[in-house]
């Protein structure tokens, strides 16, 4: 690797962390020795890079720099075509459509040399043939999610009985060949997963739930992780 390589992919690793970095771990990731991340933090320093923090703490990225938002490699390439991809195949219509234009907006501003592989990268993704239909609007949940609204939801069990439910919802999951709404249900006072796909209506309220929806997702997160697994769908005890 190049140093100028070598010193933008440091950049990147700080970027990537929001807490501090020490050395040890930039330079295991980029297989130098300590010394030249040492050197090299330095020498960022000193063309006005706001890097801080010290030897033996860890070093974070300050705010007011950012790199040019195309300088990707083709790894990263591949790792975003990838990815779009995915979201192509799997996402609702909003969603799929977005990703689709996401690549050609990349695409127009790429250099030439770099389209390639963006556009003949090798990794697939294959149709999935069991992927099921939701009969509500997805992108309208993801709207309640980001504007942090309640949602009335007309929900049918997998054992066929129908249900109405006041939700917060906080993250969509999105499996191989179907979604989750993750939420806080009024009617059960705790976290609950709704597939989108057992939905039978769905109203967007103008109400906002009164709790931040990071700190719900924290709060489930932590729950999940105590019980040692993901909150089990369609738990109406």
């Amino acid at each position: 690797m190049r140093r100028a390589e070598r010193l933008l992919q440091l950049i990147q690793i700080l970027r990537r962390h929001r807490r501090p970095v020490t050395g040890e771990v930039i330079a295991g990731e980029l297989e130098v020795s300590l010394r030249t991340v040492y050197r090299d933090i330095a020498a960022l320093i000193a063309d006005r890079v706001p890097i801080r923090g010290e030897a033996g703490i860890g070093y974070v990225l300050g705010e007011g720099f950012d790199l040019p938002p195309l300088m990707f490699t083709p790894d990263e390439l591949e790792a975003v075509m990838l990815g779009l991809r995915w979201v192509a195949r799997r996402g609702d219509q909003d969603l799929s459509r977005a990703a689709q234009d996401t690549v050609a907006k990349i695409g127009s501003v790429l250099p030439e040399k770099l389209r390639p592989f963006l556009f003949d990268a090798a990794l697939l993704v294959p149709p999935h043939f069991r992927l099921v239909e939701d009969r509500v609007n997805v992108a309208l949940l993801r709207s309640a999610i980001r504007e942090g609204r309640k949602v009335k939801l007309g929900y049918r069990t997998e054992e066929g009985r129908e249900t109405e439910r006041m939700i917060w919802p906080f993250a969509v999951a999105y499996f191989d060949a179907q979604r989750l709404i993750v939420a806080w249900c009024e009617l059960r006072q705790a976290f609950r997963s709704f597939r989108t796909d057992r939905m039978i209506t769905m109203a967007v309220q103008d109400e906002r739930y009164p709790a931040r929806r990071k700190a719900l997702l924290k709060q489930w997160q932590e729950e999940s992780k105590k019980a040692g697994d993901m909150p089990q769908v369609d738990v109406f005890a």
